[in-house]
């Protein structure tokens, strides 16, 4: 078994953040194309400053998303000292891919 010692909070904040944008990317974009196809074009309802909110949202969650994880690894490595940490176990593989 290996146990994870320390996150670095900077790296995993960057990568859990672009996984934010793309996932929320994925079902937010569409949604409010469909909506403003669909929907009544002369209300302001879907609207923030111009820019339909389904379109701003990805980037909220991305912004959020690497604030959460930030907080997260900080706290992660504060309590690792008193925990032991996260153990792994790790398997070595003959295939190549």
């Amino acid at each position: 078994m290996k146990r994870i010692k320390k996150i670095g909070i900077y790296q995993t904040s960057k990568v859990s953040a672009v996984i934010y944008f793309i996932i929320s990317g994925i079902f937010l974009i569409p949604f409010g194309i469909i909506s403003h196809t669909i929907g009544d074009n002369n209300t302001e309802a879907f609207t923030i400053g111009g820019s339909y909110i389904f379109f701003t949202f990805p980037f909220l969650y991305t912004i959020i998303g690497f604030i959460m994880t930030a907080i997260g690894c900080f706290v992660y490595n504060l309590t690792v000292r008193w925990t032991g940490g996260i153990e792994l176990e790790f398997e070595t593989s003959d295939k190549s891919y």
